[in-house]
């Protein structure tokens, strides 16, 4: 079931998050682009046309919320909210700008499901050319 996103507006892209952010409420809108369940613990990489930052959804903070979180699927469009944290000095992605934080979720809604497309835009890789073409 999809959610009402109402007067709720994002605070920051998710390329703009940084470490000077942390401690910081942020509202952010974008595509899942990667899920992972570890648990107790989901981490789902949260796109925009800026970047991707890493949203934190934990069990035994908020176990509604992580239910919810379990359904979510590649390229799903969800708007979170939730509190800006440094990500501890082992865990820190240097691969991308927004490395250094991650958003602890305090809410998310679901704003569109999506099927699963023929080709993903996280895709590094090079798909079949009988497939790009045919979905180009």
């Amino acid at each position: 079931m999809l959610d009402f996103l109402g007067d709720l507006r994002r605070t920051h892209m998710c390329g703009a998050l940084r470490a000077s952010d942390a401690g910081k409420k942020a509202v952010l809108m974008g595509w899942v682009n990667r899920r992972r369940d570890l648990g107790s613990i989901i981490f789902v990489d949260l796109r925009d046309r800026t970047g991707v930052t890493q949203v934190v959804l934990n069990a035994e903070r908020n176990a509604a919320l992580h239910e919810k979180a379990s359904g979510l699927r590649n390229e799903y469009v969800i708007a979170v909210i939730g509190e800006v944290k440094r990500r501890d000095a082992d865990t820190v992605n240097k691969n991308i700008p927004t490395g250094e934080v991650e958003l602890v979720a305090d809410e998310i809604r679901i704003l569109n499901d999506s099927k699963l497309p023929p080709v993903l835009p996280s895709d590094t890789a090079l798909t079949n050319e009988e497939t790009r073409l045919k979905y180009r």
